[in-house]
């Protein structure tokens, strides 16, 4: 069983055009390149935060008048439409090197455009260490079984995606071999009662919900 804690670096921010957090959550992350996924680049500009890369097929990029204050050299045109600007984002961080990547933005706007990110994440939670952070939660995928290095009566979501079959220890509502599926049976807050908590998991994945740790990622030992 493998061991997850709080004690890694992220190595990219990848800013979405989602709801993003307060510049004092970016303070916390300096001297981490930030990847804008096209138009998130005015969300970001609006509260002083600087990205180092502009990624995408840059539609809605182009389509705002304040485009000419960003230099050319921070451009990724991505022309394809076959995937998103999201998913063009994660394949040139991943192209790039970058393995931890910690993703802001990804709910807010259109409904379907957060569905659509949602599968994006948990596709690429596969070849990559993604982790979400909204609203001062961080969110993870889990394939295999796992202990968590968390804090006694901490909030915890086991979440779906789409059916897992689970065991838990050290939770106040524990599972014992039960299954959890989206449009059925959720596991949304439940509580830690030991600072270590065991998942195993017989079949499918999860996400996992916390408290955000910022600037720490959440890494594998």
């Amino acid at each position: 069983m493998r061991t997850i804690e709080f004690s890694g670096k992220f190595d990219c921010i990848i800013c979405l055009a989602g709801i993003l957090p307060k510049a004092k959550v970016f303070e916390k992350l300096q001297d981490i390149p930030i990847f804008a996924a096209d138009g998130s680049v005015f969300n970001l500009e609006k509260i002083g935060v600087e990205a180092e890369k502009i990624i995408g097929d840059l539609d809605t990029f182009y389509a705002n008048p304040d485009n000419i204050k960003f230099p050319k050299d921070k451009l990724v045109h991505i022309a394809e439409q076959e995937t998103n600007d999201f998913e063009k984002t994660l394949q040139f961080a991943m192209e790039a090197g970058y393995r931890n990547c910690l993703i802001l933005g990804i709910d807010g706007g259109e409904f379907e455009h957060s569905l659509n990110n949602w599968s994006i994440f948990i596709r690429y939670s596969s070849k990559l260490n993604l982790c979400i952070c909204t609203e001062n939660r961080y969110g993870f995928v889990v394939r295999e079984d796992v202990m968590l290095r968390l804090k006694k009566d901490e909030i915890i979501s086991l979440i779906p995606q789409p059916k897992a079959t689970l065991t838990t220890q050290n939770l106040k509502w524990s599972l014992l071999k039960e299954s959890l599926e989206l449009g059925a049976r959720e596991g949304a807050r439940n509580l830690t009662t030991n600072d270590e908590i065991t998942i195993n998991l017989h079949s499918g994945s999860l996400t996992v919900f916390v408290e955000a740790r910022l600037p720490l990622s959440p890494i594998y030992k």
